[in-house]
């Protein structure tokens, strides 16, 4: 069964302005938007509205967008949410660490609208395509089970 629900994306900055910024930018979209001011918010919001895609600025109180990313990575629970860092931070090594830390895209402020959208387009994308074949998988191992001769024992 094919889910309708609009794609929700939780952006996760400290400065309202960089908010509405990215909020404006996406209106024109039919996502579904939350917002958190904090590291540690991000955290409880990602766990309550379970978005397909979190921007995430690195630099925030409570906790780095680098702790929150290397967290929600090493948890299976929110592993497979695509996480875009949106920030000022644009040397090679900061770059490097957010690989590093799990993140699936790097985008460096100032925002170009177009840029953005486009790479939300695709993580998506991405989101879904990923998220039909785990589908598929399971049905296959179903499958597999269900015809798989049973065992004496």
């Amino acid at each position: 069964m094919t889910s309708t629900r609009k794609n929700r994306i939780l952006i996760a900055d400290d400065e309202p302005v960089n908010q509405e910024l990215l909020e404006a930018f996406l209106a024109d979209e039919d996502y579904e938007l939350e917002f958190a001011n904090d590291g540690l918010e991000t955290i409880v919001k990602t766990r309550s509205f379970q978005p397909d895609l979190i921007l995430l600025d690195v630099m925030m109180p409570k906790m780095s967008g680098f702790e929150v990313c290397q967290q929600l990575k090493n948890d299976p629970e929110t592993s497979g949410i695509i996480i875009l860092m949106v920030t000022a931070l644009s040397e090679l090594g900061d770059v490097e660490r957010a690989v590093n830390v799990g993140c699936d895209d790097y985008l460096s402020k100032p925002i170009h609208k177009l840029e953005l959208l486009k790479r939300v387009e695709n993580m998506l994308k991405l989101r879904a395509v990923t998220n039909e074949l785990e589908r598929l998988r399971r049905y296959i191992d179903a499958m597999e089970d269900a015809l798989a001769p049973k065992k004496n024992g």
